[in-house]
């Protein structure tokens, strides 16, 4: 029996997902290649040449008319640059998680984004959850409380990088504007800011762009590896259920969590261990009553 279209597409859409979430996977791979160049350096390329690149990529693509419909509203981009400012501020903290080795961390922030979305949805969509969903993010609550308890200190990359990347998400949801042309408009806010910062570093001799041929290639890359996995991640949205998005996330924090342990060797001493091990159970309760009873919207 031939496979039916639905059955092609959901294939591809699969395969655009895991192509997404391998690549944002590696990224420790790729800014542990930046040696002696400070993260905000980075950040500020990052922004710079993913404007670029994807400007390219809407020319290509003929997007641009929901760009430019965007652009002749200004009073309603407001929420566009805190969506820009949330975003940049996640970069950069990533960025800096990956030359201070510190990349458990960062992976123990992306396992916690989709907990953070549950509570900001709770407390300002008032969305209502089941008991073992509630169950589920009170778990996770506890892990980084027993972390501050035992360590006397929370783990404030970890959070600082769910809470950014999950307010981020609350706000990109109240922007009519798809995946492309709403990351285009963000580093395009960005980009005066980037300008003034990049002629700061030129000034002060501080800027490492031009200095080394590899450096050079790693900063113009940057853009180029931050819209990849967008664009991969917009088919598969296109092509699968929420579901089965939802599953395939954690196939990124996965990655980081391999990658601190078996190439850049981060230790993990028994807290974090017990940290990592109630988060993945509050991810695996909530999945699964996700699944039996979905999100009660707030009622009217």
């Amino acid at each position: 029996m031939l496979p039916t279209v639905t059955d092609a597409e959901a294939a591809k859409g699969v395969g655009f997902g895991l192509a997404a979430y391998l690549m944002w996977g590696c990224f420790p791979l790729f800014f542990a290649l930046f040696e002696g160049v400070p993260a905000h350096e980075i950040l500020i390329h990052r922004v710079l040449w993913s404007c670029l690149f994807l400007a390219g990529v809407v020319t290509l693509l003929r997007r641009w008319r929901p760009v430019r419909e965007a652009l002749a509203r200004p009073r309603r981009l407001g929420r566009v640059l805190a969506c820009a400012l949330l975003i940049a501020a996640n970069w950069g903290l990533y960025i800096y998680a990956v030359e201070t080795r510190q990349v458990l961390q960062a992976s123990l922030g992306y396992f916690l984004t989709p907990l953070v979305n549950v509570g900001l949805g709770l407390l300002v969509l008032r969305e209502r959850l089941g008991r073992l969903q509630g169950l589920a993010v009170a778990l996770a609550a506890g892990a980084i409380a027993m972390q501050l308890v035992l360590l006397g200190e929370p783990p404030w990359i970890s959070l600082a990088l769910a809470m950014s990347f999950g307010t981020y998400g609350l706000l990109r949801k109240q922007v009519p504007l798809d995946g492309l042309s709403g990351l285009f408009v963000e580093t395009l806010l960005l980009l005066p800011m980037g300008l003034a910062a990049l002629a700061w570093l030129e000034q002060a001799g501080l800027s490492h762009f031009l200095a080394e041929s590899r450096t050079t290639a790693l900063l113009v890359t940057s853009g180029v590896i931050t819209a990849l996995p967008l664009l991969a991640f917009a088919g598969a949205a296109r092509r699968l259920r929420l579901a089965t998005l939802g599953f395939l996330l954690y196939l990124n924090p996965s990655l980081q969590f391999l990658i601190a342990l078996l190439v850049f060797h981060e230790p993990l001493d028994a807290v974090r261990l017990a940290t990592f091990a109630l988060i993945w159970a509050s991810l695996g309760l909530y999945s699964w009553a996700s699944w039996r009873r979905p999100v009660s919207p707030a009622r009217a």
